[in-house]
């Protein structure tokens, strides 16, 4: 039998007191090209420019070919929101900076 990835709980700044248990390796990998992505820019950007840039940060193991990508970064964008770390300005469409 195949052992199990460690999970970590992640939370959702939508929905107050939500915990979700997700893949700890593929968390990490998301959250490091997000805040990557992010850093390297001096205006906020919307999630479809972030996405845009982390895609190429991916481990190919993890996200072959970018795939579940959009899934995993929006589960960390929220986390990460609900976290403090990021911040999302009031505009149409939604834009991302770290705080």
């Amino acid at each position: 039998m195949a052992m199990e990835r460690e999970k970590i709980e992640i939370r959702n700044i939508v929905s107050p007191g939500h915990v979700t248990r997700v893949d700890k390796i593929k968390y990490d990998a998301m959250k490091e090209a997000l805040l990557t992505a992010l850093s390297s820019e001096q205006v906020p950007l919307t999630v479809a420019q972030a996405k845009q840039k982390l895609l190429p940060l991916l481990p190919e193991d993890l996200f072959p070919g970018g795939a579940k990508a959009g899934w995993w970064l929006k589960a960390v964008q929220l986390d990460l929101e609900a976290r403090g770390v990021l911040r999302r300005e009031n505009t149409k469409p939604l834009r991302l900076r770290i705080v």
